[in-house]
């Protein structure tokens, strides 16, 4: 199952401070504690779903990576998370943030059913785009320079979609909170019920007049050069995330985020499986004879390796640490080289003649032994 938003997990907007974050998972823990949903697994799983997002939102390390990588920068490319968030990881180290004990439903404390709206803040939609790298880039890193068309501010009215600031009043309907409260009498008690305010939207004012070149929207069509810094090791099909370089929300609200998709353009020599990369090198039949000291290709320039004598087609070498980085990591994979002996298509005569004198040979007849692993067993090596 694909992985929600932390954000989303929570109920924030992404540009939320510490004490806001802290605040939403104190409310989605209140709600969701096993307490209180005795037998609930659903409300179990959101329990641990809220004290995941906390964890690494609360974290500013954990969180400028995961703004900028999203899952894949919690544990490589796969997205994994690294923590078994059981129930009981979970009360020992949050429950501090309860202000007592947090395993027991006493422990919570000034529990109240009443939900608050709060002002609204405008949100700018997602733009998604795609970036082709090399491996040489992925090996190394790469800042791109891509022109991104998107909505920015309207330049006229700085994006408050008002002709002016005396046309921006105080909504009369909820005085500027951005919420109403609607009461109703039952057999309980006065239910209270807060909702968003429906003449603002939320946002607490309400424009008398628009700004005539955007039409009251606060943003125009324009364009951004964006500088994006992809680090080493990232891999085909990972999303990096670059918050706030997104559309410009109207009114003057939050800007979306620029979802950067990777993809790996096919190189000419290596084919890449994980952080290992293959190479297929072929090499002349005296050099298989015979030996030979020969450099082979890698991403960073040419690495020395020794063919020893009677080296067959299919060999496989490994070049340890010439592959590409693991993200967010120090380790490195490696460069494996397939040999294969090349034989020759097209012999002068001469050539025919000398090579004649071997077929002969007793020494030049096939005589694999079972030291001579098959193809299969030496690619399976690599992978155990």
């Amino acid at each position: 199952m694909e992985k929600r938003d932390y954000y989303e997990v929570l109920g924030v907007a992404k540009t939320a401070s510490a004490d806001e974050i802290k605040k939403a998972y104190r409310k989605k823990a209140m709600e969701f504690h096993p307490d209180r949903n005795p037998g609930d697994k659903e409300a179990e799983e959101k329990f641990k779903e809220a004290a995941e997002a906390y964890d690494v939102l609360s974290n500013p390390d954990k969180k400028a990576r995961y703004d900028q990588f999203g899952h894949a920068g919690m544990g490589g490319a796969s997205g994994g998370y690294n923590m078994d968030f059981d129930l009981s990881s979970i009360f020992e180290r949050f429950g501090d943030i309860f202000g007592g004990g947090f395993g027991g439903f006493g422990g919570f404390g000034g529990y109240s059913g009443g939900r608050s709206a709060g002002k609204r803040v405008r949100q700018g939609s997602n733009i998604r785009i795609k970036v082709k790298l090399t491996l040489e880039e992925i090996n190394a890193g790469v800042e791109k320079k891509i022109k991104i068309q998107k909505y920015v501010p309207c330049s006229h009215c700085d994006g408050t979609g008002a002709k002016d600031k005396n046309s921006v009043t105080t909504c009369p309907t909820c005085k500027g909170n951005g919420q109403v409260v609607n009461q109703q009498r039952t057999m309980f008690g006065v239910m209270q019920q807060v909702s968003v305010c429906p003449d603002c939207g939320g946002t607490g004012q309400v424009i008398k007049d628009k700004c005539p070149h955007c039409g009251g929207n606060g943003v125009v069509k324009g364009e951004e050069v964006v500088s994006i810094n992809i680090p080493a090791g990232v891999a085909e099909g990972m999303q990096l995330t670059m918050r706030g370089k997104g559309n410009a929300a109207p009114n003057g609200g939050v800007n979306g985020d620029l979802l950067v998709l990777i993809e790996e353009q096919e190189h000419e020599l290596f084919e890449r499986n994980g952080n290992n990369i293959y190479l297929n090198y072929y090499i002349s039949f005296p050099q298989a004879a015979l030996g030979a000291s020969v450099e082979v290709p890698t991403l960073t320039g040419k690495a020395r390796i020794k063919i020893t004598a009677g080296t067959q087609s299919g060999q496989i070498l490994r070049l340890q640490g010439k592959g590409l980085p693991e993200l967010n990591s120090r380790m490195m994979g490696d460069l494996i080289v397939n040999i294969n002996v090349w034989t020759p298509k097209n012999l002068s005569k001469d050539e025919k003649s000398a090579i004649e004198k071997f077929m002969e040979s007793d020494n030049f007849k096939p005589k694999p032994n079972k030291n001579d692993k098959g193809f299969f067993n030496r690619v399976r090596q690599f992978f155990e």
